[in-house]
């Protein structure tokens, strides 16, 4: 996964995974490597929320 990926990018990315599994576009050859796709977005997407919940959090302390 690219390290300069924005949120919005990863977000982009997990609805189009999302969808091809959902419409049977994904092969059963595929399907793994898209869960491991989504679940490194999922992190990627998780790591960016806690650091802008921090960030916010030290604003707003001051």
């Amino acid at each position: 996964m690219d390290k300069k990926m924005t949120y919005e990018q990863a977000i982009k990315r997990l609805e189009q995974i999302v969808k091809q599994i959902e419409s049977g576009e994904t092969d059963i050859d595929s399907l793994t490597a898209n869960l491991k796709e989504a679940k490194c977005l999922v992190g990627f997407c998780k790591e960016k929320l806690t650091n802008v919940e921090t960030e916010v959090k030290k604003c707003l302390d001051l």
